[in-house]
C-alpha cells in the first residue's frame, strides 16, 4: 500500500475519532495501535510499553507537574489583586491608562505560571471587572486580555516549551532563555496598540484615576511577591544554580509561602490545588504519551522521511515552507489544543524545518507563537472560554475583540522569521 493511502487512512481515522468527542490522548493511542496492526508486522503492545517507559522516565518530565502545581497555587492566592493594586498607579500616565495593567500583569504572572489559561483567568478575575466598572472600552479591555493572556506560553517558564523540549530533544533551559526577548516584543506590541488606539480615540480609556508619586511608591510592596518568585524561578535557571525541574520545585515552595502569607491557603483550597494539578497533569501526560506513540507509528511507516523528501523535491524556499506551516498551524489551532498540536505535528514538521536550515531552538519559539494564536481562535480557543466565564459575552464576540491581538502575534512571528537572531542571540550569549 502506498504511503499516500496510508497517510490519508491515518488522518481520516484520527479526524473521525476526534470528531466523535473521544479524548484526544485516547484517540492518538487508538490510531497508533490500529496503524501498527494494519500496516506493519510489529507487536503494538511491546512498542507501547517501551515508548511509555522512555517518555515518562525522565527528570525533565517531572518539571511539568511541578510548574502546573505552582500555577494552581498562585491562581488561588490573592496575587492577581496585589498585581492590579501595584501596577495601576504606574500605568495611569500612559495613553490607555489602566488598560496596560492587562498587559504588564499578564507578563509578570506568565513568568511564574507557565500557563496561558491560568494567566488569563488570574489577571482577568480582578482586572476586567475594574476596567468595565471604570468605563474603559469593553472591547479593548476584553481583547487586550485575550491577547496578553497568551503570553503565558511564551514568557518562561512555559509548559509548552517543556513539552516541545522533551519531544524535540531541545534544551529546555535554552528555550526558556530564547522566549524572553520575543515575549517582551509581543507584550510591547500589545501595549503599543493600546497607546495608538487611545491616542486617536481618548474616549476608549475614560478612567479619571489620579495617582501621586507617593501612591506609586506605596504600591511597590504589592509587586514584591511576584518579583521575588520570578527571581527565584528564572534566576536559578539562568545563573546555572538549578535545572528547570529543580527551579520548578523552588517555585512551588515560593508559591506556597506566598499563599500562606496572603492567608488564602486552607484545607478546602489545598484540596482544590491538588485535584486541579492532578487533573491537568494527567490530561497533558495522556496527550503527550498518545502523540508519542502515534509518532513512533508514523516513524515505522516511514511517513516523515518520505514527506520530507517530497517537500524537498518541490524546491521551496525556507520562507515559503514557513508560510505553508503557518497556515497549517492556524487551521490546526481551530480544532486542537496546544499540547496536541506540538506532539502530533513535530515528527513531520521538524525534519522539514531542519532540512530547510532553521534552528530547532528557533522553531520552538515559532511554534509557541502559533499555539498562542490557537488560544484566541474559535471554536477551540481556550482563552476565549476563560474570558467567557468571566464576563459572559458570546465567545464569537470575544474572538472578534481579539482580532488585533491575532494580527500582532502574526506580525511578531513574521519579524522573528526574517530576523531569527531575535530568538537565538540571547541563548547564545548566555551559553558563552
Amino acid at each position: 500500500m502506498s504511503i499516500g493511502v496510508i497517510s490519508i487512512t491515518l488522518l481520516g481515522l484520527l479526524l473521525l475519532l476526534l470528531g466523535s468527542t473521544i479524548w484526544v490522548g485516547v484517540s492518538l493511542f487508538v490510531v497508533g495501535i490500529i496503524s501498527i496492526i494494519l500496516f506493519t508486522n510489529n507487536p503494538p503492545l511491546t512498542i507501547l510499553s517501551n515508548m511509555l517507559w522512555n517518555n515518562t522516565n525522565s527528570a525533565t518530565m517531572f518539571a511539568l507537574p511541578l510548574f502546573i502545581l505552582m500555577g494552581e497555587i498562585l491562581v488561588r492566592s490573592r496575587l492577581s489583586e496585589s498585581l492590579f493594586k501595584g501596577l495601576a498607579p504606574w500605568m495611569s500616565f500612559l495613553p490607555g491608562r489602566l488598560l496596560h495593567v492587562n498587559i504588564i500583569a499578564s507578563s509578570l504572572f506568565s513568568a511564574v505560571s507557565g500557563s496561558s489559561a491560568a494567566t488569563t483567568a488570574t489577571v482577568g478575575k480582578i482586572a476586567l471587572p475594574e476596567l468595565i466598572k471604570r468605563n474603559y472600552s469593553r472591547s479593548l479591555s476584553i481583547g487586550s486580555l485575550a491577547g496578553a493572556g497568551t503570553l503565558g506560553f511564551l514568557i518562561p517558564p512555559s509548559m509548552m516549551m517543556i513539552v516541545y523540549g522533551i519531544v524535540a530533544d531541545v534544551s529546555i533551559g535554552r528555550l526558556f532563555i530564547a522566549g524572553i526577548i520575543p515575549g517582551i516584543i509581543l507584550a510591547a506590541g500589545f501595549s503599543g496598540y493600546i497607546v495608538l488606539r487611545c491616542l486617536f480615540n481618548p474616549s476608549l480609556a475614560k478612567g479619571d484615576e489620579k495617582y501621586s508619586w507617593s501612591d506609586r511608591i506605596k504600591a511597590l510592596p504589592q509587586l514584591l511577591p511576584i518579583i521575588l518568585l520570578i527571581i527565584l524561578v528564572l534566576g536559578s535557571i539562568y545563573t546555572g544554580w538549578a535545572t528547570p525541574t529543580e527551579a520548578a520545585a523552588v517555585g512551588v515552595l515560593g508559591s506556597f509561602i506566598i499563599a500562606l502569607f496572603s492567608k488564602t491557603l486552607n484545607r478546602k483550597v489545598f484540596k482544590e490545588i491538588i485535584l486541579g494539578s492532578v487533573k491537568t497533569s494527567t490530561m497533558i501526560m495522556l496527550i503527550v504519551c498518545g502523540a508519542s506513540y502515534l509518532s513512533v507509528t508514523v516513524g515505522y511507516l516511514k511517513i516523515p522521511a518520505q514527506l520530507t523528501a517530497f517537500i524537498g523535491s518541490l524546491g521551496l524556499t525556507g520562507f515559503q515552507l514557513i508560510l505553508i506551516l503557518s497556515i497549517m498551524y492556524i487551521i490546526l489551532g481551530m480544532m486542537l489544543d496546544g499540547f496536541s498540536i506540538i506532539v502530533m505535528s513535530l515528527p513531520l514538521a521538524l525534519p522539514l524545518i531542519v532540512a530547510a536550515g532553521f534552528d530547532p531552538l528557533w522553531f520552538g519559539i515559532y511554534l509557541v507563537l502559533m499555539i498562542e494564536i490557537s488560544q484566541i481562535t474559535p471554536p477551540v480557543g481556550f482563552n476565549l472560554f476563560v474570558i467567557n466565564g468571566l464576563v459572559k459575552d458570546d465567545v464569537l464576540k470575544i474572538a472578534y475583540y481579539a482580532i488585533p491581538s491575532f494580527i500582532i502575534i502574526l506580525l511578531v512571528t513574521g519579524v522573528i522569521t526574517v530576523y531569527p537572531e531575535i530568538v537565538l542571540w540571547f541563548p547564545e550569549m548566555m551559553m558563552k
